[in-house]
């Protein structure tokens, strides 16, 4: 078993937030609208197995939300659901393979420590030495007598950003807070701090006070960044780690909230390439890059910005490649997405796509996602990932 280091002093004070129903408000909890269970359980028998007594079903979970304000989903129930929720997410351009998505019921666990436990577990059934799987954690739901737990990290493995004393940021300047968080918490940074310093997790019981949690070094795969054609690229050091865990986002089925749900696909080389590392909040790399190529800086007319992105992304793709680690490229996965676009088209189901995420930030008007329209995403579709509202 992996052990986890909790930085937490108050860990073994914390006690489990109560609802209004039955002791002090967590404002997270809430009885189950019946109505949510009576759509999503239509739809799954409907999608999954129609022969079944749908009746029957249902007047089981009336009866459960009755007594107890909830459900509890079976195991069929939660698999349709969270991969339905990842067929919904309008955002994402890998939906072909929503089907998929490898389920690991935790709903059991609800203990901060146990949580970072099967987190560090999910890494690394989800890495497979470089074979990513899209794998989903599903941990204790929001009960109204109980609330579930939370990680308050973006996602599993995020680089810390480092304040410096000339009031910059070394690191990933999108985790300002997180790591000041963090720190103020108790974690004791690397030092000397540094570009690449994996943040610890922050979970808590619902809205009690987050416990710190290092991840391993051995759980997390990270990839040292080279050039196919130039050598001096493998001096800047840069690597990135090998599984976008998303675990801020509440999965929620049937009027069931799951508000750890880490989940994860796997990199597209433009999300590493062409944001991650080169946006101007975050590594800020292209001004480096283009010097090292001798490119003229002096005008944005040169499309200086332009060529060195290309390069960029080019040392991305060709890392992970190398290293056999899974990646998709922006062109062979726009064409994917309009292959579920039209396997859903032939379902009778609605795509909801956001154009603004879907089309790709590298040569956008070069891949056939660009050159059409979408359906509108409706913010009421369910089952769905949510944004949860960050301390």
């Amino acid at each position: 078993m992996t052990t986890l280091v909790n930085r937490s002093a108050a860990s073994a004070r914390l006690t489990a937030p109560r609802c209004p129903v039955t002791g002090p408000a967590d404002a997270t909890c809430k009885p189950v609208d019946y109505a949510a269970a009576r759509e999503f359980l239509t739809q799954f028998h409907r999608e999954t197995s129609p022969a079944k007594a749908l009746s029957r079903r249902l007047r089981q979970v009336r009866r459960q939300i009755d007594t107890t304000g909830s459900y509890t989903h079976t195991t069929d129930e939660l698999a349709f659901g969270a991969r339905v929720a990842w067929r919904n997410a309008a955002r994402c351009i890998g939906r072909l393979y929503w089907n998929s998505l490898r389920i690991r019921d935790r709903r059991e666990v609800h203990a901060p420590a146990d949580v970072a436990e099967e987190c560090v577990g999910h890494l690394r059934e989800a890495t497979r030495g470089g074979r990513i799987r899209s794998t989903i954690t599903i941990f204790a739901p929001d009960l109204p007598d109980r609330a579930g737990p939370r990680i308050h990290n973006e996602q599993l493995v995020r680089y810390a950003a480092h304040r410096t004393a000339d009031g910059g940021v070394r690191g990933d300047g999108r985790n300002t807070a997180i790591t000041d968080r963090a720190r103020a918490l108790g974690w004791s940074r690397p030092e000397p701090p540094g570009r690449f310093d994996v943040l610890p997790l922050l979970i808590s019981q619902g809205d009690a006070e987050p416990e710190l949690f290092e991840v391993p070094p051995d759980a997390v795969l990270e990839v040292s960044l080279t050039h196919p054609d130039h050598a001096w690229f493998a001096d800047l050091r840069l690597r990135w780690h090998a599984v976008p865990a998303i675990s801020d986002m509440p999965l929620t089925i049937g009027g069931v909230t799951y508000p750890t749900a880490p989940f994860n696909g796997w990199y597209l080389g433009t999300e590493v390439g062409a944001r991650n590392l080169v946006d101007a909040d975050r590594y800020d790399l292209l001004p480096v890059i283009a010097d090292l190529l001798q490119l003229d800086t002096s005008s944005p007319r040169t499309l200086w910005r332009d060529r060195a992105l290309v390069e960029m992304v080019r040392a991305v793709q060709h890392s992970f490649d190398e290293a056999g680690v899974t990646m998709a490229d922006h062109h062979s996965e726009s064409e994917r997405f309009l292959t579920h676009v039209e396997r859903e088209r032939t379902a009778g189901r609605r795509c909801p796509a956001d154009w603004s995420w879907i089309v790709p930030p590298v040569s956008g008007g070069l891949t056939p996602v660009y050159h059409r329209y979408y359906d509108e995403p409706d913010p009421a579709t369910r089952p769905a990932f949510l944004r949860a509202p960050h301390p």
